[in-house]
């Protein structure tokens, strides 16, 4: 009796003890905010309307603006989609992951490639430590809403839901109006869309999770290819007189859609009293396709190394830490969310290694020291439109080559000619004025600190000649 007695106290004091860590668990999560994610597929630097471009109507990301910091000079680690995504859910470059691009790294006419490019993959290993994971590590309920691209199901890489997320990169052709054509949704009504299916599915998430800490990832497939949106607004646009840039009036109407959207779910944040605790980053996973919405000044576009590919809208709301409308032209890119996230969550991660910053002094107010920006792509991407693409030869949007952007100098260094690129973007945003010959001390520089970085990181370059290939020379 006595040592029956003896094991009902011990038990007693386990589960008193389990509830007490459990609740002291449950106010140290209470205490960190809520984080909302947006990642807008494909949309250009400029095409919001507080860009001042005066064809693209956005009231709600442009009173959003007004709520939150904007960053002038953000972007993406990649400049077309799962290479970029794959650097965002793990902190890391691309050369760590192996997620240079998407489907085959030798695209193009095989005539006209000089190397054999180095080979892509196109998922994320399922032990790769992703931002989902990071935040279940704090505790935190973490859902999905749209396209994934790196890997089968989300659910294996740290989320709790997912709707509509797989390796599928884009709705399909007619696949923006219900029924769909992706993965890991059920149809709604017919001609219900996409956009607006899956803000509902993340208000839903919102509501069910509105007592408890959570990671929201909005990854719209809008402004993807294939361009489609709702009648009424196409028509709209194509009445529009004010389009000098010739910007695709469908496309125009995709934006105004996505705009909507962001205004449900924030407006969805006020009415359940989350808006004052919720984190939320809207930007972009690379730069527009240029012969849809031309980028001017920056040149080129989705698939370039140019500015016109990687750098994309960035705006974070967070109140009480962020100054309402304040602006930075410090340069960010996406591999900072990582550490960033980690730093707000208070989480250490001795045995992960992070390629970028925690932001987190800059949304404070202050600065952080200057760093180099680096991108790897030893593949090839072949042309989208040759006559509108911009880039450095009509059939390619990107050779293989490696770039370096530090303190305003950006070296461009391509592999099949040992060409070299240098821009000063400051006074040369559009990238038309190369400076190489007559900055050779600048070039030098440059080139150690990239070259360095690729030994450090084991960015592979390709050197193998492609038999195939046919010189015009």
């Amino acid at each position: 009796m006595r040592n029956l007695l003896i094991l009902y106290i011990s038990l007693i004091g386990t589960i008193f003890n389990s509830s007490k860590e459990d609740v002291t668990k449950t106010e140290s999560v209470n205490n960190l905010p809520n984080v909302i994610y947006i990642n807008v597929d494909d949309l250009g630097w400029k095409d919001l309307g507080f860009m001042d471009n005066g064809y693209f109507e956005t009231p709600n990301i442009d009173q959003f603006s007004k709520m939150g910091m904007t960053f002038t000079n953000a972007y993406a680690s990649a400049s077309n989609c799962a290479p970029s995504r794959a650097c965002l859910m793990t902190g890391q470059y691309t050369p760590r992951h192996g997620i240079y691009t998407v489907s085959p790294s030798a695209r193009g006419e095989d005539s006209t490639r000089k190397l054999i490019p180095i080979e892509n993959t196109d998922s994320l290993k399922s032990d790769v430590f992703t931002l989902a994971d990071l935040f279940k590590k704090a505790g935190y309920t973490t859902g999905t809403f749209g396209k994934w691209h790196l890997g089968k199901n989300p659910l294996d890489q740290g989320f709790d839901i997912n709707v509509g997320g797989s390796l599928k990169g884009n709705p399909g052709k007619d696949g923006y109006f219900s029924p769909y054509k992706i993965d890991n949704i059920k149809n709604g009504p017919k001609g219900e869309h996409l956009t607006d299916r899956l803000t509902s599915e993340a208000i839903k998430f919102l509501h069910k999770n509105k007592n408890r800490p959570f990671f929201l990832y909005l990854p719209f497939y809008s402004v993807h290819t294939p361009i489609m949106a709702k009648e009424k607004l196409i028509q709209k646009y194509r009445q529009k007189v004010n389009n000098p840039l010739e910007i695709d009036a469908t496309y125009a109407a995709m934006v105004e859609t996505m705009d909507s959207n962001v205004g449900r779910l924030l407006k969805e944040l006020d009415i359940l009293g989350l808006a004052n605790n919720t984190m939320v980053v809207f930007t972009s996973d690379n730069g527009g396709i240029r012969s849809i919405s031309p980028q001017a000044p920056l040149r080129a576009g989705k698939g370039s190394y140019y500015e016109g590919g990687t750098r994309v809208p960035c705006i974070i709301r967070w109140p009480g830490k962020i100054n309402p409308g304040s602006i930075s032209d410090q340069p960010i890119i996406n591999i900072d969310f990582f550490p960033t996230f980690k730093e707000v969550l208070g989480i250490e991660l001795t045995e992960i290694t992070l390629d970028g910053n925690s932001i987190l002094p800059i949304l404070k107010g202050d600065t952080i020291q200057s760093k180099p920006i680096f991108w790897h792509f030893p593949i090839y991407l072949q042309s989208y439109d040759e006559a509108k693409d911009d880039g450095r030869d009509p059939l390619f949007r990107t050779r293989p080559g490696s770039t370096i952007l530090f303190k305003g100098w950006k070296l461009h260094w391509y592999f099949e000619d040992q060409g070299v690129e240098l821009y000063y973007l400051p006074n040369d945003p559009g990238e038309r004025n190369n400076l190489a010959e007559k900055e050779p001390k600048k070039v030098a520089g440059l080139m150690k600190k990239l070259t360095d970085w690729q030994n450090d990181i084991n960015a592979t370059i390709p050197t193998e000649l492609n038999p195939l290939y046919v010189s015009k020379k």
